[in-house]
């Protein structure tokens, strides 16, 4: 599994790169941890991979998954389930929510 940085995101973001970002928690946290450009498909459901690859259209996207914080152990869970379902192109945003604040970058309002 790679990682990503603030800045990357921010970088991949600015360039309108074509990916997927997907914020892993459960549905009831996405409005408070929403980075603007996100969609939410919680790690936890039974048909999270077949909702990533719905969303994506192909195994080779380029997705990035985050969650809360660096503590919070949700998003690299959903990197591995999707790198085991045979993604090829799955990145960590390990800051999450809390980090893309902490940076500058505001969350997305509702």
């Amino acid at each position: 599994m790679r990682t990503l940085t603030t800045e990357q995101l921010r970088e991949m973001q600015q360039r309108n790169e074509d990916f997927l970002l997907i914020n892993t928690l459960d549905e009831k946290y996405f409005s408070q941890t929403q980075i603007p450009g996100s969609i939410n498909i919680p790690q936890s459901q039974d048909d999270f991979v077949q909702r990533v690859e719905q969303q994506a259209g192909a195994k080779g996207k380029k997705i990035v998954v985050y969650c809360a914080k660096e503590s919070c152990d949700s998003s690299p869970t959903a990197a591995k389930k999707l790198e085991e379902a045979g993604f090829s192109q799955v990145f960590d945003f390990e800051a999450g929510a809390e980090g893309w604040q902490q940076s500058g970058e505001k969350l997305a309002t509702a």
